[in-house]
């Protein structure tokens, strides 16, 4: 039974096709998704989505956000119709949290004082609610950690970690999980790949990030984007460089994302097929 943190099934590149992706990674044994909305404008469809697969792949759940890659397009209102959203979802069990949200300093057109103002504002959010955060991380780890310390969050997952092993340590003090994916497959990546060796096995979470963050072997195979169906061979392989069985990866991972995300947890409770024995 295989878990996938992090995966963007309203993508452009699965509209044609989302059925037949939802079928192929229930097939493969994925038996939860978490979808991250980007925009405010797709807050209702990934809430939409969430139910509607709900019996494809019952562990299916959301979160509302707005993606620092889209806070240049963003309005300072997006916040006030994002809060209304957060509020309207909170009887919703499905909803677990805020995201994806966080600070990218790679991507050099970005206004960075933007990515901040709506970054804290999201946060600000979290911490009324008391919500998980789903965070993207890239080139931001400081920043995001000295913002994570001036709110009163409850944790949360750092997507597609790729930091040094000392900012690693400070995410997991801060009550978080560290997502590792496709990246780590490829031999080349070896500081994450020391990451995901070295920490420990309770502050790992599996993703795919799909349709982005490609495994290694996909080009090859002739497979045009990375989907939730690949999910058990990348944590396979993720395995292989823990040096832990796949029946124990399977359970600590999954084990691990449902204690960061209470709300998850509280609705793979109500299937009786999601469980660790399973």
């Amino acid at each position: 039974m295989w878990i996938d943190t992090h995966c963007h099934l309203d993508a452009p590149e699965f509209a044609d096709s989302l059925d037949a992706v939802i079928q192929r990674a229930a097939d493969k044994g994925v038996k939860a998704i978490l979808l991250p909305a980007v925009r405010v404008a797709d807050c209702s469809n990934v809430k939409e989505l969430a139910h509607q697969y709900s019996q494809e792949i019952p562990g299916l759940v959301y979160t509302l956000g707005i993606h620092p890659l889209y806070t240049n397009q963003a309005q300072e209102g997006d916040i006030d119709t994002l809060e209304r959203q957060i509020i309207e979802a909170l009887p919703d069990p499905r909803f677990v949290g805020v995201g994806e949200i966080g600070l990218d300093y790679f991507v050099e057109d970005l206004d960075p004082h933007k990515q901040e103002f709506f970054f804290n504002a999201q946060l600000d959010l979290a911490q009324k609610y008391q919500l998980p955060v789903i965070l993207h991380v890239r080139r931001s780890q400081d920043a995001i950690l000295k913002a994570l310390r001036r709110h009163n969050i409850p944790g949360g997952i750092a997507h597609a970690f790729n930091g040094s092993f000392q900012q690693a340590e400070q995410f997991i003090e801060l009550g978080f999980k560290l997502g590792f994916g496709g990246a780590a497959t490829y031999e080349r990546a070896l500081q994450i790949r020391r990451l995901l060796k070295e920490l420990p096995l309770d502050s790992i979470v599996t993703e795919t990030d799909s349709p982005d963050i490609p495994p290694a072997w996909l080009r090859g195979e002739g497979i045009a984007f990375n989907e939730p169906a690949f999910l058990p061979r990348i944590a396979k392989e993720l395995a292989l460089v823990r040096g832990v069985s796949d029946a124990e990866f399977a359970s600590a991972i999954w084990a691990n994302a449902q204690q960061v995300l209470p709300r998850w947890s509280a609705l793979c409770a109500d299937y009786p097929s999601l469980n660790l024995a399973s």
